[in-house]
C-alpha cells in the first residue's frame, strides 16, 4: 500500500520492499526503497508516508496489547471505531500486529448495546427481537454492565456476552457465572471499556475470551518515519 501511488505518477517506478508486514523496525533499518522521478517522489511522498505512519502505529499498539496478555487464553480485538475511509486498512494493521478483527460492519454480527436494550424494553426483549431478525449475521452479542443484566442475558442464550466497563474482579465473577450456566453450549465472553496497557493483563487473567480495545484504531500514535530522497549516481 505504501508504494502503490508512485507508479500512478511515474510509470518507470520500481519498488524494493525490504521489511515486510509484521517485522519490527529499528532506527537503522530501511523499510523500503522507491526509484522514481523527482516529481513523482515529491508528489506522492506525503500520502505514502501518512498511510505508513498511521498503519504502523495501529500495528505497533496492537502488538503491545498482544504481548501484554501472552500466556493467557484471551485474544485482543479491534472495534468499529476506525478512521472514515480507512477501516479495511486499519483492521488489516490490527491483524499484522497480532490482534483479531471483531465485526467489520453492522451486517456481520448483531451487537446489542445499551441504547438497543433501552429501546427494546430490556435485555430479554432485545435478545428475543435479535433472534427473530438475525438473518445472515454470524452471531448475536449483547452488552451487559452488571450481574443482574448478565443473568437476564444468559436466559436468552446469546453467542457472546460483552462485559462493559466492569472491573477485573467483577469480570471474573461474570465469567465464572457464564461458565456454570452456559455449558455445554459455550457462550463467549468479551471485556471492553477502560482497558489500557496497564490493566489489560488483569482482564485477560479474569478468564474472558476476547478483549476489545477501541484505542487500537482511534488513538494509536503514528510511528515516526522519514521519507528521504537521494539522487541516483
Amino acid at each position: 500500500m505504501f508504494a502503490e501511488g508512485f507508479p500512478l505518477l511515474d510509470l518507470t517506478t520500481t519498488v524494493e520492499i525490504i521489511s515486510h508486514d509484521g517485522e519490527e523496525l529499528t532506527p537503522e533499518k530501511v523499510p523500503a526503497r522507491v526509484n522514481a522521478s523527482a516529481r513523482a517522489l515529491l508528489t506522492g511522498e506525503r500520502v505514502a508516508l501518512n498511510l505508513l505512519q498511521r498503519l504502523s502505529g495501529v500495528a505497533t499498539l496492537t502488538r503491545r496489547f498482544v504481548r501484554a496478555i501472552e500466556g493467557t487464553n484471551a485474544e485482543i480485538l479491534d472495534t468499529r471505531k476506525t478512521t472514515p475511509g480507512l477501516r479495511a486498512l486499519e483492521k488489516y494493521a490490527v491483524r499484522v500486529g497480532g490482534g483479531k478483527n471483531h465485526r467489520k460492519d453492522l451486517g456481520e454480527a448483531v451487537l446489542i448495546k445499551e441504547n438497543h436494550i433501552r429501546l427494546a424494553g430490556g435485555v430479554s426483549a432485545a435478545l428475543t427481537a435479535a433472534q427473530a431478525a438475525k438473518g445472515c449475521a454470524r452471531w448475536i452479542e449483547i452488552e451487559v454492565t452488571n450481574l443482574d443484566e448478565l443473568r437476564a442475558a444468559l436466559s436468552g442464550n446469546p453467542d457472546v456476552i460483552l462485559l462493559d466497563n466492569m472491573s477485573p474482579s467483577l469480570v471474573h465473577q461474570a465469567v465464572e457465572q457464564v461458565r456454570k450456566q452456559s455449558a455445554p453450549n459455550k457462550i463467549r465472553t468479551e471485556a471492553s471499556g477502560g482497558i489500557t496497557l496497564d490493566n489489560v493483563r488483569e482482564f485477560a487473567d479474569a478468564g474472558v475470551d476476547w478483549i476489545s480495545v477501541g484505542a487500537l484504531t482511534h488513538s494509536a500514535p503514528a510511528v515516526d518515519l522519514s521519507f528521504e530522497i537521494e539522487p541516483l549516481p
